[in-house]
């Protein structure tokens, strides 16, 4: 079943050519899918879209079955919890420890506070940091902080988390690191999008890959293909 589904899409900005044009796919629940592209190629623009961070000029993005077109007002907010999103540079609250970042989305939420201690706790370990809840992040290496990101995007177990160049300030061991982490998400039940200019990365991982050039989907390759 698809979860995501992209019909015909187009995304522009005033003076400037589309950023996405016309640009048409599906990911099924608990798939794994990289974005790559050239540097404005329309990546972060389509995770964008995904969030409701922004709305298409023209077709249709539906999660779920639902359009996105007719989420407004305060149910803005119950969308984005079901969709987890990791950036590339962390944005984490520098002055609260790894443990209150984490759970912020919990408490946003209005989980009750025995819940978020046992939810955070569960998704530290699952990133390797169970013993640093009480770090602040800049205590923490950059690594580090990369995973405190995903564990605040997961924490909620949101139905589909967008990632968008996790791994562009990581070396390369420690950005395969973060990537087997991702793979690991769909078995959780969560389907999990991933921009990406990294192709040697992408190529390793083995998963489907869109390939965008100037706001055109360009290819949809299969992970047999990729291997291939």
């Amino acid at each position: 079943m698809a979860l995501l589904r992209f019909d015909n899409v187009t995304k522009a900005y005033p003076g400037n050519p589309p950023a996405l044009s016309e640009v048409s796919f599906s990911v099924d629940e608990g798939e794994m899918l990289f974005v790559t592209g050239h540097s404005g190629a329309g990546k972060s623009t389509l995770l964008r879209l995904v969030h409701l961070s922004e709305r298409p000029s023209r077709g249709t993005v539906l999660v779920n079955e639902r359009n996105l077109a007719k989420v407004r007002g305060g149910k803005v907010p119950l969308h984005r919890r079901q969709v987890g999103v990791v950036f590339q540079d962390h944005r984490l609250l520098t002055d609260r420890s790894v443990f209150d970042n984490v759970a912020l989305p919990l408490l946003i939420a209005g989980t009750p506070g025995a819940e978020v201690g046992k939810r955070v706790r569960a998704v530290l370990d699952k990133v390797g940091l169970g013993e640093r809840e009480r770090s602040l992040p800049l205590q923490l290496s950059t690594g580090e902080q990369q995973r405190v990101g995903i564990a605040r995007a997961i924490v909620a177990q949101p139905q589909l988390l967008v990632a968008d160049e996790p791994t562009g300030n990581l070396d390369p061991q420690l950005a395969g690191e973060i990537m087997q982490l991702f793979a690991s998400l769909p078995a959780l039940g969560t389907t999990v999008i991933v921009a990406s200019h990294d192709l040697g990365l992408v190529k390793r991982m083995r998963r489907r890959v869109l390939v965008l050039d100037h706001g055109r989907l360009m290819d949809d390759i299969s992970p047999e293909d990729l291997a291939a």
